[in-house]
Formats: structure tokens, sequence, C-alpha cells
């Protein structure tokens, strides 16, 4: 059995991206091995790639957190998965359930947990995967672990939503379009931001109640808070460094805010009384546990949720994919297919 993978060698950058077969094992005492068909990319594997995300991560390694496919064989012991079943990775491999912990986060694939989804076949614990519903195809479930589940935490998990909540989102990425989504699902209000008319029309066709293109409204978060029409119940806040201080302006006391992403930079200076004096929560948000994703998996199943695909790479294509990411280039997700 050939399994072709897109390796990262030597050191970082996209440059160095090779394609390369590698051997496939058999699964050990309660391992599966998955024969991949889709990964998706998130904008932490780009970095991984760029050596920002960890810069000490040994090398080489295959990245991508995210994928789906069929299972073709299984270790002793395994009794949730049946050959032939088709499944989808959890983004923490050992974040069953609970509270995170140092060792749970350290368990991601596709960098300090191991080799990730950019080859086509992957062995991994059988309680790292999910089975994907019957209404779900296999190439909708590979956007799912990250930015679906980041977004379902933020929104579903942390964001105390009733119907008639208060919601903004920021942006046309996998986490903002499913953070779009759910809101609505919830019965929740959507004020979306977005940098072109292009891209507000996505935000609209998924039920975005109102629409702020900052390149054309530099005081965009005043026109979010007009368009809101009521107090802002939670942001979920993707720009950090660039967005958050005026999050926390738009933000109503007690409010929420879910701080996400790093797409301005890791350092943000903020109006710290802003915070404090108004009792603002200020909630890290990465992923789940795979009791969250299963349940997010029935949720997008009930509710028929349909993940928006922006960009479609062969995985001989990959370096093209994290060009397409790194030139935000995409509105939802970018899917590598590897059958």
């Amino acid at each position: 059995m050939t399994n072709l993978a897109m390796e990262l060698a030597g050191s970082f950058g996209l440059e160095n991206l090779v394609l390369r077969e590698r051997p496939a094992r058999a699964p050990g005492v309660g391992e599966v091995r998955l024969r991949v068909e889709y990964a998706s990319l998130n904008r932490r594997d780009l970095l991984l790639v760029e050596g920002v995300y960890n810069p000490r991560q040994s090398l080489p390694v295959v990245p991508c957190s995210d994928g789906a496919g069929v299972v073709d064989a299984v270790g002793e012991g395994c009794a949730r998965l049946r050959v032939g079943d088709r499944a989808v990775l959890h983004f923490f491999t050992g974040w069953l359930s609970g509270e995170p912990d140092s060792a749970k986060l350290a368990t991601a694939l596709g960098g300090p947990g191991g080799d990730g989804t950019l080859q086509q076949t992957l062995i991994v614990p059988e309680s790292a995967l999910a089975r994907i519903p019957d209404s779900l195809t296999t190439e909708a479930a590979a956007t799912l672990p990250c930015a679906g589940l980041t977004a379902w935490s933020a929104v579903v998990d942390q964001g105390g939503l009733r119907p008639g909540s208060i919601v903004v989102t920021q942006g046309t990425g996998g986490v903002s379009l499913f953070a779009l989504q759910f809101a609505r699902m919830m019965g929740a209000r959507v004020i979306a931001t977005t940098s072109s008319d292009a891209k507000a029309e996505t935000l609209r066709r998924l039920g975005a109640d109102v629409v702020v293109n900052y390149r054309t409204h530099p005081d965009w978060s005043r026109a979010a808070r007009d368009g809101a029409g009521g107090p802002i119940d939670l942001i979920v806040d993707v720009g950090g460094a660039d967005t958050l201080d005026a999050s926390l302006r738009m933000i109503r006391p007690g409010g929420t805010i879910a701080l996400i992403g790093v797409l301005g930079g890791a350092k943000a200076s903020i109006t710290l009384p802003l915070a404090v004096m108004r009792q603002v929560r200020l909630q890290g948000v990465t992923c789940g546990h795979r009791e969250a994703f299963e349940l997010m998996l029935r949720g997008v199943e009930r509710h028929g949720v349909d993940p928006v695909i922006s960009h479609r790479f062969k995985l001989a294509e990959a370096r093209a994919a994290f060009e397409c990411m790194k030139a935000n280039a995409h509105v939802g997700k970018i899917i590598v297919d590897l059958r």
C-alpha cells in the first residue's frame, strides 16, 4: 500500500514542502488506520510550515490537523469502529472530555502531537476518531475538527446565547463562517465584518443580518454597533492585536469576547478598565474535547449546517493550497483531496 505524504523537510518555509512516499504500517493495539480522503487547512497549519507556530518543531513533519476518510484497518482491542466506517479526526487526539491540561493540549496532530493529515494513511488511537453522520459528506466532515469545533465552543459552549442574542463575527475564514452559522442556528442576530463587497454576499447568504465592510468603513466598530441595534452579547474575535481593543469597546457590560485568532499579531495593547470595570469576559478558545466534537457533529446533522468550501487542491498541489491561504484568497475552508 502506498502512503504519499506532503512532508516539511529540512527547514521551515513553503518551499520546503516535499511530496514523498512513506511506509504504511499496520495499527497496533487500540489503534486504527485511516485512509485519509480529504484534509482541510487552518491558519495554524500555515504558521507551522512557516516556523511561526512552533519554532522548535522537530522536522521532518507532515503538517495539518484536519482530515476525514475511511477506516481500512483496526488493531486489537478496537470496538467503536470497523473497517469501512467513514470517520473524521478530532483535533486533540488525547483530549476526550473535561478541562484541558498541558498533556491533552500537546496531542494536536500536525505538530507537537505528531505527523498530520497531509498523507494518504494515518495511524491514530481509535478514540481520536468520530464516526461521520450519514447526511454529511466526507469532504464536509474534513472541514470541522479545528475551525468547526472552535466556533462551536465559542458560540454554543462559551457564548451563553439565547434566541435574540446579538453576535459579532470578524471576516470570512473558516472559524468566522462556522460561528455565523452556529449563531444563526441558535436564533441569534449576527453582525459580520469583511474586507470586500464580494465576500459580503457570502455572509448575507449564510444569514448575517448586517454586514460591515471595514475597508470602506474606517470606523467599522461604530458601524457594527449601530447595525446591532442593541447590546452586543458575544464577539468572536479572530483579529487579535488589530481588533481586541475595538471588541472591548463594542461588547456590552458582562458580555463575552471569544479570543480565537492572532491574525493581527500575537501581542495586543488594550484598555484594561473596559474589561475590568464592565466585567467583560475574555475567553480563550482552542477547539474542544471529543465529547463536544461529537455533539457538534450531531448538531450539524440535525440543523443541516453546510460548511463553506472555497478552494480544492490535490495532494501534489498542497503548496499552492498554503499560498492561497497566505494570500487570504479564500472564503471558508481550503480542501486538499488525497484520493
